[in-house]
């Protein structure tokens, strides 16, 4: 899926080598599968002897930085608070924009973080920064908190991938290996793409291009001893597993009654956060779902009501969705972009980028409900009291997940890198 951006703003690039390899690695081996997928999850888990050892996490990507001033911290009455006006929600004395009136009926599940601020201005490094924890470096990739997931909580013999991409490139797994980068689904409402085997190709004549897979791929090791190779097989082992697994229509949200998917909106964003909670049911440890479009240098306002008409459906259904399934105290939904939004308002009749002060989101997965934590200024644009780090935030999701934050490992440049980057989990967003 293209990004739509402005043409002086680029988008995130990082890593696109790794997620085009896995996108087709996995996706050109699928197949068909029978509709007993919830069901042979649990038993798969039973049969493992392994219980959860760790919860799970959905991600909701506003890609191209949501401003937090019509969306989470709205100023009204000001003279850069502009055109939208606030509405009550379900915590005591926060409001939010009055084109987010379904998530305000669901305030009372959410910790809404007033008080982010970075110094990363520009795209590809404040999504690089926001995805990892880290500011971008020439000598080294770091993981993703999608692959840190994956390599932490995920279990390697499960048949569905540990991290899933819907409607974005979303940011590699560096270091750890590709077999922990993201699974991507560009069209949440067609499943998954390039099931079938090829035409002409039965299972028996598979089998044998995987066992000529396996002898050039053995060739090859042998002459380079490069080690990604192994990191290639797994990729290559699961996507077979995927392709004979009942579990892959957890992908199929058309399975779903039309009452529940019209909840979640008519949008592809809304797909993919019902897609999101089937996944997460279904055992898979990281979603990430973008939602494109939030770069409005230009007509802000008339492109944030366009937005918001996605995204409100998508969002609250989804965290009604798993209140009621019993799945969101194990489910952590983080909402984010890569920076906020400047207060001025430019003369295209447009907000500007602006990393100094912006809005996050936490919901379920043992976070604090119903708090608005930290504030900015009057006219949104200093942080005015109790300021969140990128750093402390990944420690933070990273608590709540079952991860330590200070866990590390060595990569390839012989420094050791660990998930929060000497960050502390934030009490207040924690519940007790």
């Amino acid at each position: 899926m293209p990004m739509k951006r402005s043409p002086t703003c680029p988008g995130p690039s990082a890593g696109v080598g790794r997620r085009r390899f896995i996108a087709g690695g996995l996706g050109a081996a699928l197949s068909a599968a029978i509709p007993t997928w919830q069901h042979h999850a649990a038993a798969q888990a039973v049969a493992s002897g392994k219980k959860a050892y760790g919860k799970s996490c959905i991600l909701l990507w506003m890609n191209g930085g949501p401003s937090h001033i019509d969306t989470f911290d709205p100023k009204p009455g000001t003279k850069t608070g502009g055109e939208f006006k606030a509405i009550d929600t379900r915590i005591k004395g926060a409001k939010f924009s009055e084109h987010l009136p379904l998530i305000a009926e669901q305030a009372d599940k959410l910790s809404v973080i007033r008080s982010m601020s970075t110094k990363e201005g520009n795209h590809d490094r404040a999504a690089y920064l926001m995805h990892t924890g880290y500011a971008p470096s020439t000598t080294l990739q770091h993981p993703s908190l999608g692959a840190w997931v994956s390599h932490e909580l995920g279990d390697e013999a499960s048949e569905l991938p540990n991290f899933v991409s819907i409607r974005g490139a979303s940011i590699g797994s560096g270091f750890l290996g590709v077999q922990h980068g993201p699974f991507s689904i560009q069209k949440p409402g067609e499943g998954v793409r390039n099931m079938p085997l090829a035409k002409d190709v039965d299972a028996a004549r598979f089998d044998r291009r995987l066992e000529a897979l396996a002898m050039l791929q053995d060739n090859f090791r042998a002459e380079t001893g490069r080690h990604e190779i192994a990191s290639h097989d797994v990729v290559y082992k699961k996507a077979v597993r995927l392709m004979r697994s009942p579990l892959v229509k957890a992908f199929d949200i058309k399975e779903e009654p039309q009452e529940l998917q019209k909840k979640y909106g008519e949008s592809d964003f809304g797909r993919g956060c019902l897609m999101a909670r089937r996944l997460v049911e279904a055992g898979v440890k990281f979603v990430e779902v973008t939602l494109d479009g939030w770069d409005t240098h230009i007509d802000n306002f008339s492109g944030v009501r366009n937005l918001c008409r996605d995204l409100d459906p998508g969002m609250s259904a989804l965290l009604a969705d798993l209140s009621e399934r019993k799945l969101l105290d194990e489910t952590l939904v983080v909402w984010m972009g890569e920076f906020g939004r400047t207060p001025t308002i430019n003369q295209a009749h447009g907000r500007d980028h602006h990393p100094a002060a912006w809005s996050a989101v936490l919901s379920g997965g043992g976070s604090r409900a119903g708090l608005a934590y930290g504030s900015t200024d009057a006219d949104g644009a200093k942080v005015a009291s109790d300021p969140v780090t990128v750093s402390d935030l990944f420690a933070t999701i990273a608590t709540l997940i079952g991860m330590d934050p200070k866990h590390e490992e060595m990569s390839p440049v012989g420094r050791p890198i660990a998930i929060s980057d000497g960050g502390k989990p934030i009490p207040a967003l924690i519940k007790t």
